[in-house]
């Protein structure tokens, strides 16, 4: 089981936390631009989501953003005035950190549908650190295809370069794209980020803090954000989640045979589920506990999942 984010005592801890309940009445009076046919569009294998939930927990920290995006922009301008500076366009960078199966790309494809919708609609980019996954010829290369996933698989200085350059209002900064099909990056081929007013950056490792290299502070994914989320979820739940997904794509993307994983597409259901479990405790698991788990702490806003998916408690760090 996981700790919890509530120390033996409130007042030490770094968080404000809240029941669904508590949080929901923050809403106040933020308006639902989703409906059920956006929901459906949005939400990823396995991780339902609904329209209740989106009241409950997402118009709550639209409203939330919101403030934190126009107080930011605030102290910008005021800066460049100080400095004398001519006027630019820094985008508020959103992190979204968490296990395999915690459903992370359900949450900030949300997050994005709402702060795009916002009144003023500003310019909302999603990019997934995956792309930044060094290519599978590299991580055979290294012996890493066990460890793909854990912060030493990614190409980490192209992903702080690519945020360094967002960060600075550079225009057209690609970032590469992965397909979990071949379960490999795609040559030749990216997403362009071209100054957004707010850029979402979803990953298993974002929330990693800086490290020192030959003496020097090397800058990480998370020295870039204004704002993270963490989604949380007891161990024994995010392995039940992951092995039926895993059942599901079994059924469906395993047997396209363009997909890396079609090897597994014929498997009986006894011997799928122990391959699920296996992969499971062999590279998920470890790298939840050694690289993910411990990221939690960092986080703006800690959402922390029940058996049903929905979330049950909400921790906001206090500022």
């Amino acid at each position: 089981m996981n700790e919890r984010v509530t120390p033996a005592s409130d007042e030490l801890s770094p968080y404000r936390v809240f029941t669904r309940d508590e949080w929901a009445a923050l809403r106040a009076d933020t308006p639902l631009t989703l409906g059920v046919e956006d929901l459906l569009k949005l939400q990823s294998l396995h991780d339902p989501i609904s329209l209740e939930e989106v009241v409950a927990i997402y118009l709550p920290l639209s409203r939330l953003l919101s403030l934190y995006v126009a107080a930011t922009q605030g102290l910008f301008k005021a800066t460049q005035r100080f400095l004398l500076a001519e006027d630019g366009k820094v985008p508020y960078v959103i992190g979204i950190a968490g296990s395999v199966s915690a459903g992370k790309s359900t949450t900030a494809r949300v997050l994005r549908a709402l702060l795009s919708r916002w009144p003023n609609t500003p310019k909302v980019d999603l990019v997934t650190t995956d792309g930044f996954l060094y290519p599978n010829a590299v991580l055979q290369r290294e012996g890493l295809m066990e460890k793909k996933g854990f912060p030493e698989s990614y190409d980490g200085l192209a992903l702080t370069r690519f945020l360094s350059q967002v960060k600075a209002g550079e225009r057209k900064v690609r970032a590469p794209v992965y397909s979990h099909l071949i379960y490999d990056v795609m040559p030749e081929e990216f997403v362009t980020v071209d100054r957004p007013d707010i850029l979402i950056v979803e990953g298993l490792n974002v929330l990693q803090p800086s490290r020192a290299r030959d003496g020097r502070t090397v800058p990480f994914v998370s020295d870039f954000f204004d704002f993270s989320v963490y989604l949380d979820a007891d161990e024994d739940l995010l392995e039940k989640w992951y092995v039926s997904r895993f059942m599901t794509l079994r059924q469906t993307a395993f047997r396209d045979p363009r997909s890396f994983f079609k090897k597994y597409a014929e498997l009986t259901d006894e011997e799928a589920e122990e391959v699920a479990r296996s992969i499971w405790r062999r590279t998920n698991l470890p790298n939840l506990r050694d690289n993910v788990l411990p990221t939690r702490p960092r986080a703006s806003l800690v959402l922390t999942k029940g058996a049903s998916h929905r979330i049950e408690k909400v921790a906001l760090r206090k500022l």
